[in-house]
Order: structure tokens, then sequence, then C-alpha cells
């Protein structure tokens, strides 16, 4: 029988996904795999669990949040070793399994994977780790992972609003100077940044589904600026809204490579996992690196 990994983050969301967790196995058993189950118990294990296993392995099935799926990818990094992974999206926003589409029923998604096909996306670089979607900064990004799950899992995504209310009155504004690969630079004060490789960022924002490619080589940036006033605050809302960046407090271009020069105090937010501050880093994207079993639509 073909060996499968099924980590598993059993606090992810709001526990759902205990409920449905023989059925989604029963699908992999009827496909031939024989089936290791592993629950997460801290933060960093499953990125361990999967550096050491993956050699072994013919599929890789990670059941959980981004934060989770994040861990899984990265211990696949680590191990140097290409093997195809499963995504089961049980967290409590999912963005980048939202904008693959991913089914958000377990059994189904189950049954999406045994009946798929690898393809091939890229993954970020951020130093020395690595995320999956995205790498962010400033306004509403500590909520990702400062909100405590037990209140995850009673309020869902509304837990992330909330957390996000709290920070208004902290938002401030941080000076970046980013380098990106063709020379170019881009220097300000900003109160919100990402450097993403999806549609979807902080399950809040909607990137434009035309301009952003999962498997370009390419991040999409978007930099907003401190707005000088109401009215450039009310530009800067009504662009983000309509997906058309035509803002002057608002920077969005694609870039492979980006060295960034930032204050030591400023925290980023990868994947939805802190990142602590540093006063440079580069962050490289890594073209084709996982393969991620999905069902043709």
């Amino acid at each position: 029988m073909k060996k499968m990994l099924f980590v598993m983050n059993p606090c992810a969301g709001q526990k759902r996904a205990g409920r449905h967790l023989t059925d989604a196995i029963a699908v992999f058993n009827r496909a031939g795999y024989e089936v290791a189950t592993y629950m997460t118990a801290g933060p960093g294990d499953a990125a361990e669990v999967v550096r050491e296993r993956a050699g072994d392995l013919d599929l890789i099935v990670c059941c959980g949040g981004d934060g989770t799926f994040n861990e899984v990818v990265t211990g696949v990094m680590h191990s140097g070793v290409r093997v195809p992974l499963g995504y089961l999206p049980a967290g409590t926003t999912n963005d980048f399994a939202s904008g693959l589409k991913l089914p958000t029923d377990l059994q189904a998604g189950a049954r999406a994977i045994v009946e798929g096909k690898p393809v091939l996306y890229d993954v970020g670089q951020f130093g020395d780790r690595y995320f999956t979607y995205v790498a962010s900064f400033g306004a509403f990004t500590r909520a990702s992972y400062a909100t405590p799950q037990t209140v995850k899992n009673a309020l869902g995504h509304t837990a992330y609003v909330l957390e996000g209310i709290q920070e208004l009155s902290q938002i401030r504004k941080e000076h970046l100077r980013l380098e990106l690969e063709d020379g170019s630079v881009i220097e300000d004060d900003f109160v919100f940044g990402a450097i993403s490789n999806s549609t979807c960022v902080g399950g809040v924002l909607t990137l434009d589904p035309s301009r952003v490619d999962l498997r370009d080589g390419k991040f999409e940036v978007l930099l907003i600026r401190a707005p000088r006033d109401l009215v450039e605050l009310s530009e800067c809302i009504h662009a983000l809204r309509t997906q058309k960046y035509n803002c002057k407090a608002i920077t969005f271009c694609s870039a492979s490579e980006i060295r960034i020069t930032a204050g030591e105090h400023m925290d980023w937010s990868l994947d939805g996992e802190r990142a602590t501050g540093r006063s440079q880093v580069t962050v490289k994207n890594i073209h084709n690196a996982i393969e991620l079993i999905q069902k043709e639509e």
C-alpha cells in the first residue's frame, strides 16, 4: 500500500475537523493508502515530523488552518524531498485554500485529493523561514497570531475582526525601504504591507484574481501609505474595494525577490503566524517549490 501521513491540528477552526476525521481517513484507505495520523500538540512539531518522515511517504495531507499548512510546507522544504501534498482546510479563515477554491467539506476534500493530480505552486522564503501565501505587516496583521485559539474557536472569523478593531488605536506608520530585483526602490511610511501569493489576505482583503498567479515565480506586493487626509483615506478604501489600486496611497506591483530594510521592532505575520522583526531581510519566491494535489473543475 502507498504510505500517507495525515497531519491534523485538532484545535484549528472550531474543532470541527475531529467530527469528520474517520470519514476522511476512510476515503484514503479505500484509495489504497496506509494512513499514519499525527495530531499536532504545539508550534513547530508538524514541521518537524514532516521533515523527519517525508522521505518515506507517497502523500502528506494537512488538515487544519493556514498556519498548520505552513508548517507542513516548511517541513517538506527542510526535508529536501518533493512529496505530493493535500490540504483539507479546517481553520478560521483559510485564505490560501479559499484562493484555490479547495473544498471545505472534509470528505469531499479527501475525495478531491485521491482523484486529483499534483499541481506545482510557488513558496515564499522570508529570511530562514517559509510562507505559502503571505508575509504582511502593519494594520490588523497582529490579530492573526495574537487572537487566542479559544476565542477563534468560539467566534470563528469574527474573532479576527474584533481583535482588529482593538488594534485601530495602536496603528502606527512603519518606515520601510524595499529594493526589487529590477533595481527599483520603494521607500516611505506605510500602515500596511503584504507580499503575497494569493487572492485572499487576512480573510478581509481580496486581490484582483486577474493579476495574481500562484505559479509565475512572482509575488504581488501591496503597500498602503498612511493617508494624508480623509479624502485620500476614502480614495484608498474605494481602490481596495474595486481592486483597481489607482490611489496615490497604494503601491501595487510584482516582484520575485525583495530586499527589505525596516525597524527591528516591527513584527511580521507569515501565513498568520508571528515572525519577529529584523532590520534587514530578503524575501524570495521559490518557483514551483511544492506539489499540491487538486481535482480539475
